[in-house]
């Protein structure tokens, strides 16, 4: 189970719609290595000129490479970060995350970052069973 669901936000989800901010909060808690992951990201990018800001460091522990794996699978969760920090996200690999500023969504950067040649420049042998 990719998420830990309080009694508040499944009754809130039974009624109609959920609120971004009660689903971020729930992502927080329940896939904290994700979350802080791509906030440090996002402050990165904020606080610079780079074209985005991306993360090359292996998780600790296959723990917090499945909460990495299950925060960008899940488009619901993926959307909901992106809107929650204003970035766009990319993801090559179990732990390459990337954030661009979302009008570069599309530019030759983030086009670059998201290509076929990139994400096999970007394999390597320990990579493979990840």
């Amino acid at each position: 189970m990719s998420l830990d669901v309080s009694p508040h936000l499944l009754a809130e989800a039974e009624n109609g719609e959920v609120r971004d901010q009660d689903f971020v909060e729930t992502v927080r808690s329940s896939l904290p290595y994700a979350y802080d992951l791509i906030a440090r990201l996002a402050d990165e990018l904020r606080s610079g000129t780079a074209e985005f800001t991306d993360n090359q460091t292996p998780p600790p522990s296959e723990k917090e490479r499945g909460q990495l794996l299950r925060a960008l699978s899940s488009d619901a969760i993926r959307g909901s970060l992106e809107r929650h920090f204003g970035v766009a996200l990319a993801f090559q690999n179990c732990h390459r995350v990337a954030a661009f500023r979302p009008e570069a969504r599309g530019g030759a950067t983030h086009t670059r970052f998201t290509s076929l040649r990139a994400q096999i420049l970007n394999q390597s042998p320990e990579l493979r069973d990840c």
